[in-house]
């Protein structure tokens, strides 16, 4: 059973940048697509970013291209979302997915962490 564990949330000023990681264990990591969705209170879970199992291939949400980027060290089965210049508006619960393949769909994801707090302040 794959697990999921992310950290590195936290509260930043807009313009501000954070790094989310999110480390696997108890699977095939290196055979997953990995993905990062947010919910913020009173709105459903979006896609933010996904990737997979190939470094470099990548797809984002079009409210964050340019500004966040995905990543992933097999290594060490762990992804990475780095966010810069974050606005107010990407103040929510991150989560880390792994599923079969890239999609912005949240049910083609198997494997849910338990989310991290971004709070970005104005």
């Amino acid at each position: 059973q794959q697990q999921l564990v992310e950290t590195g949330g936290g509260m930043v000023q807009a313009g501000g940048s954070l790094r989310l990681s999110c480390t696997a264990s108890g699977g095939t990591f290196v055979s997953y697509a990995l993905g990062w969705f947010r919910q913020a209170p009173g709105k459903s879970r979006e896609f933010v970013a996904a990737t997979s199992r190939f470094p470099g291939d990548a797809e984002y949400a079009d409210s964050v291209k340019g500004r966040f980027a995905i990543s992933r060290d097999n290594a060490k089965n762990t992804v990475y979302l780095q966010m810069n210049d974050l606005k107010p508006e990407d103040t929510a619960i991150y989560y880390c997915a792994g599923g079969p393949l890239v999609s912005d769909y949240v049910n083609t994801y198997d494997y849910w962490g338990q989310g991290t707090q971004v709070t970005v302040s104005s």
